[in-house]
């Protein structure tokens, strides 16, 4: 069983340990973080709490059952009733349905928590994984796009149809 949490302080041992392991993999498939960002996680982990105390962002984990960081779901850019979705789920949890159900929760804290009416999406052509967790949870193509340097889909998803009733 896993669970989504906001992010918080006391995740970036996790969070750092998770990115860590998972490096070459995410890089198989989505652009590299780049060295700098494991040699100033403290800084960027500190950031992204700020930026999220400022409801700019909204940062989550995702813990498996031994408590440990098998995923992240991100909305970045909350501008407009609209932000940008991104996520990743480590290599030993791929292929289990935990991406498709953790963004569908994301969508509809999004909606209903969040306040927002729409999500973007991209991802490189050859992700078929999340191109496929896109289109379950209801995120249509838009248009293709570059992603650090290599072709790119980006798709929106409207929200409208989670909104709570007034």
């Amino acid at each position: 069983m896993s669970t989504l949490e906001l992010l918080r302080p006391d995740h970036a041992e996790a969070v750092l340990a998770f990115e860590r392991a998972n490096r070459a993999y995410f890089a198989r498939s989505i652009p590299d973080r780049g060295d700098a960002y494991f040699a100033e996680f403290a800084a960027r982990h500190a950031a992204l709490l700020a930026e999220q105390a400022e409801g700019v962002c909204r940062f989550h984990v995702i813990r498996g059952a031994d408590g440990g960081v098998v995923g992240r779901v991100n909305l970045i850019d909350l501008v407009d009733g609209s932000a940008e979705l991104g996520y990743r789920i480590a290599e030993s949890a791929a292929g289990r349905g935990l991406a498709r159900a953790a963004v569908a929760e994301v969508c509809r804290l999004a909606a209903a928590a969040y306040g927002l009416t729409a999500l973007t999406a991209a991802t490189t052509v050859d992700n078929a994984a999340s191109r496929a967790v896109l289109a379950h949870n209801g995120f249509r193509f838009r248009h293709e796009c570059r992603l650090g340097g290599r072709p790119g889909l980006a798709y929106r998803r409207d929200l409208t149809d989670l909104r709570p009733s007034a």
